[in-house]
C-alpha cells in the first residue's frame, strides 16, 4: 500500500529524548516499512527513518529556541500533506483534530489515531461538528469522555521486538520515568519507595509549566534514596529499565496508553500501577504487574510485584505488544477503510447545518509549501 503518516512536530520521530506519539509514528512508520510498503512520513526534517521523509520543519520544535508559534509549522505540513494526497492510498494523521477542517470531508481515505487524553472540555463540540470522522483509540478506556465520536477500532501500541532486550533486574532500585507533573505523581512513586527502603532512580523531564511543581512539592522529597537523572534516550533504557527491580506507574489521570508499562514489560521488569486510564488494558494483574487504588495498597502490594517472574512478563510483551502486531493491526484497518470509502467529487465543509463549497484548499497548500 501507498501510505502517509503524518506525525506531531514537536519532537523527531524517533524523538531524541522524551516522546510517545512521535515514537509510537516511528515504531509503527519502520515496521511497515520492513513489511514492504511504501510509506512517506511526514514528520520534523530531523527524524530518522527508512521511509520517504517530507519535512515540515528543519527539526524537532521542541528543541528548536527559535521557533515562537508551532501552528505555523504544522500549517505548512497540512499544506504539503494536501498537495501530496493523490499519491497515497491512506493518509494516517497522529495530529490530534488539526486536519479536520481541510481532510475529514473530503476525497481522500484518512484515519486519526488520537494519542492523548479525550476529557478535556472543549473536545465534545469539535466532534459534534466533524462527527463522520474516522478515529483509532490506543484504548478503549480512551473512548470514554467521547463516546458518539467516530470509533472504529482500538489498536494497543507495540515496541520493535528486539529494542529494549531482556533484563535481568539485577540492579537493586525501583524506577520512574516520564514527566515531572502533578497527574504522574512522582511524589506516591518516592513515598512508596522510602517506605520499602528501596533505592528509587528518576528519569523524568520537567517541562516549563510544571517547573513550580518540581521546585514546590517533588524537590523536598528527594533524599539520599532517591536519584534524579533527568531525560534518558533509547539506549539509555535499556539499562535503566532491564536493570530495575520494578517499574512505579502511580498516576492519578486517565491515561490514554502509557507507552513506559510495555517498555518495562519488554524488559521483564514488572510495574506496580494505580488504576487509571489505560492501565488494566495494558497490564495482566498478577502476571505483568500488580494494580492497586491507594497508597496503602501499593505498599502491600510492592513485595507481591518483585517476586513476579520476570521471563513470563517478557513473554506477555512479545504476545501483545510487538510493533509488527501494531503494524499488522493497522494495515487490516487500512484495507478496510481503502475499500468502503466512497470518494466525494469534491471536498466540502460543514458550517450551521449547511454545506458550503470548500475554499481552494489547494492554492493554499502551494502557498504554504513556498514559505
Amino acid at each position: 500500500m501507498r501510505i502517509a503518516q503524518i506525525a506531531p512536530l514537536y519532537e523527531s520521530c524517533p524523538p531524541q529524548l522524551y516522546g510517545g506519539t512521535e515514537r509510537v509514528v516511528s515504531y509503527l512508520t519502520e515496521e511497515l516499512v520492513r513489511l514492504g510498503h511504501d510509506v512517506t512520513l511526514f514528520a520534523s526534517g530531523d527524524s530518522q527513518t527508512k521511509a520517504r521523509l517530507v519535512p515540515g520543519c528543519k527539526r524537532a520544535l521542541r528543541l528548536d529556541a527559535s521557533v515562537t508559534d508551532p501552528l505555523a509549522y504544522h500549517m505548512i505540513m497540512m499544506g504539503r500533506v494536501l498537495q501530496q494526497a493523490e499519491e497515497f492510498d491512506i493518509l494516517h494523521f497522529h495530529t490530534d483534530y488539526l486536519h479536520y477542517p481541510a481532510f475529514a470531508s473530503g476525497p481522500h481515505p484518512i484515519v486519526t489515531t488520537l494519542h492523548g487524553r479525550q476529557d478535556l472540555p472543549d473536545l465534545p463540540a469539535v466532534y459534534r461538528e466533524f462527527c463522520d470522522t474516522p478515529l483509532v483509540s490506543i484504548s478503549n478506556d480512551q473512548r470514554k469522555p467521547l463516546p458518539r465520536a467516530h470509533w472504529i477500532k482500538t489498536i494497543h501500541h507495540g515496541l520493535p521486538k528486539d529494542l529494549l532486550p531482556y533484563g535481568k533486574g539485577d540492579g537493586g532500585y525501583l524506577a520512574f520515568i516520564g514527566r515531572v507533573s502533578p497527574e504522574k505523581r512522582l511524589d506516591r512513586a518516592i513515598e512508596i519507595a522510602c517506605a520499602a527502603g528501596i533505592p528509587l532512580k528518576v528519569a523524568a523531564k520537567i517541562d516549563k509549566a510544571d517547573t513550580k511543581y518540581y521546585h514546590d512539592v517533588i524537590e523536598p522529597m528527594l533524599c539520599d534514596g532517591v536519584e534524579f537523572i533527568g531525560e534518558i534516550n533509547e539506549v539509555q533504557k535499556r539499562d535503566f529499565l532491564g536493570r530495575a527491580s520494578a517499574l512505579l506507574f502511580p498516576i492519578d489521570w486517565p491515561e490514554p496508553f502509557g507507552l513506559v508499562m510495555i517498555e518495562a514489560m519488554a524488559c521483564g521488569t514488572p510495574v506496580l500501577a494505580f488504576n487509571c486510564g489505560s492501565v488494566t488494558e495494558v497490564l495482566e494483574n498478577g502476571v505483568t504487574g500488580v494494580v492497586v487504588d491507594s497508597m496503602d495498597a501499593a505498599h502491600a502490594a510492592l513485595p507481591e510485584v518483585l517476586a513476579l517472574d520476570r521471563k513470563r512478563v517478557r513473554a506477555e510483551f512479545d504476545r501483545r505488544f510487538t510493533a509488527e502486531r501494531m503494524a499488522r493491526d493497522y494495515l487490516q484497518l487500512y484495507e478496510n477503510l481503502t475499500h468502503t470509502a466512497a470518494p466525494l467529487a469534491k471536498p466540502f465543509v460543514k458550517g450551521a447545518g449547511e454545506l458550503y463549497p470548500a475554499l481552494d484548499l489547494a492554492a493554499a497548500a502551494r502557498a504554504a509549501a513556498a514559505v
